[in-house]
């Protein structure tokens, strides 16, 4: 059980990546980089960046941003200073944005309202969560027409974005309301 446990995390985390993987090598690919690449356990490979210290030179080249939510967008329920005005001048300037998280406590939904609370407006397709992989992983793979339950272990945000397309499931974090 342990195992299969063990299994179902490096999935979920691997269905995490490749969503954000694109945009990644997309962004690093524009840029030019060419950072060292160094062995992780796993056989992950973790590119190395150098140090920024020509702003614009940064917005020039890149045209894809990836921020993670949790201490970057925002700490716990606070906005992080100069969040809405970075954002602005990447939207002022063309630029594509994405924010991801591992916290599968929110659907996309969930994600989106957090967002607007915060006096954020973002399209909910630019937010990337554990939970969305999760039910983007099912879709690709025709899940639902296996006509099997999917059993999570993990939180409210996966049920809810599995109770959106459909596919049923047990086990997970009891629903408050």
């Amino acid at each position: 059980d342990r195992d299969r446990v063990g299994r179902a995390m490096k999935l979920a985390a691997g269905l995490l990546a490749m969503l954000i993987a694109p945009a990644a090598a997309f962004t690093a690919a524009r840029r030019g980089l060419t950072g060292s690449v160094r062995r992780q356990p796993m056989g992950l490979r973790m590119a190395s960046s150098k140090r920024l210290t020509n702003p614009s030179e940064l917005l020039d080249k890149t045209d894809v941003f990836i921020f993670d939510c949790d201490g970057v967008i925002w700490r716990g329920d606070s906005l992080i200073d100069g969040v809405p005005e970075t954002l602005e001048l990447l939207k002022r300037l063309g630029k594509k944005f994405f924010f991801v998280t591992n916290n599968s406590t929110k659907s996309r939904a969930g994600y989106l309202s957090k967002f607007k609370s915060l006096g954020l407006d973002v399209p909910a397709e630019t937010i990337l969560s554990s939970s969305f992989a999760v039910s983007a992983w099912c879709e690709l793979n025709k899940f639902k027409e296996t006509g099997k339950k999917m059993y999570i272990i993990g939180e409210v945000g996966i049920q809810e974005e599995l109770d959106l397309i459909g596919v049923p499931h047990i086990g997970g974090a009891p629903v408050k309301g």
